[in-house]
């Protein structure tokens, strides 16, 4: 029977199924790539709220605790965003006629809530817990940054998987002390004459802290 292919084709076959691999390795390296961007993260990509509400100003300025505002996260899976008369409790007698401060007003005489945009939405296969992560001592700062000199709030972390495991395979390079869960800036060798490997270290063992890297940890 006559010979249909060249023989050249065998060479050939075997260079397309290689280049292929290559290629396919290739997009798939650079989906990964684009993944990590801000275009798709939103990584220091402020966001446009109702009101533009400055943690700049009522953090690093005024020096306002997480919790006055975030009630619920030594308790609850879920920060909690204040309600209007929180907001209220000191714009009604301060900046009581700012202009900015309108839809404020408004949400509070109609008891309607402000449809704030959310910064940190993680997908809805994802368990996440606020409480766990405070009472092990992790800081705010580790998750959100230094929200104290964002004038609009944005993400500073990235939230992928790989982000959350890299912290769950070493937790120890982000405990502080409980009480000093809420401070920005803090620095454990100031403050404490320590560096962060050697108290996280000793807060990793005194709060029973666990390296979790289970699946079923975060997707339940």
């Amino acid at each position: 029977m006559a010979q249909i292919f060249h023989s050249s084709f065998n060479s050939l076959s075997k260079v397309s199924i290689v280049a292929a691999v290559v290629l396919l390795g290739a997009v798939g390296y650079a989906m990964l790539q684009a993944n990590r961007t801000s275009i798709v993260t939103d990584v220091e990509v402020p966001k446009l709220q109702p009101v533009p509400f400055s943690h700049n100003h009522h953090v690093g300025g005024l020096g306002i605790d997480c919790r006055f505002c975030h009630t619920y996260v030594e308790e609850g899976a879920v920060a909690g965003i204040p309600p209007t008369k929180t907001c209220m409790s000191c714009h009604s007698q301060i900046w009581t006629n700012a202009q900015i401060l309108e839809p404020i007003r408004k949400s509070y005489q109609e008891d309607k809530s402000i449809e704030w945009i959310k910064v940190h939405d993680l997908p809805g296969f994802v368990y996440f817990d606020h409480s766990i992560h405070i009472s092990k001592g992790v800081g705010c700062e580790s998750c959100h940054g230094r929200v104290d000199k964002m004038p609009l709030m944005w993400k500073a972390n990235t939230l992928n998987m790989e982000w959350c495991l890299a912290c769950h395979r070493e937790p120890e390079k982000h405990l502080r002390p409980r009480s000093k869960v809420y401070e920005m800036g803090w620095d454990p060798l100031r403050e404490m004459g320590k560096t962060q490997a050697q108290l996280g270290a000793e807060l990793k063992a005194e709060y029973g802290v666990k390296s979790l890297t289970n699946c079923s940890t975060c997707h339940r």
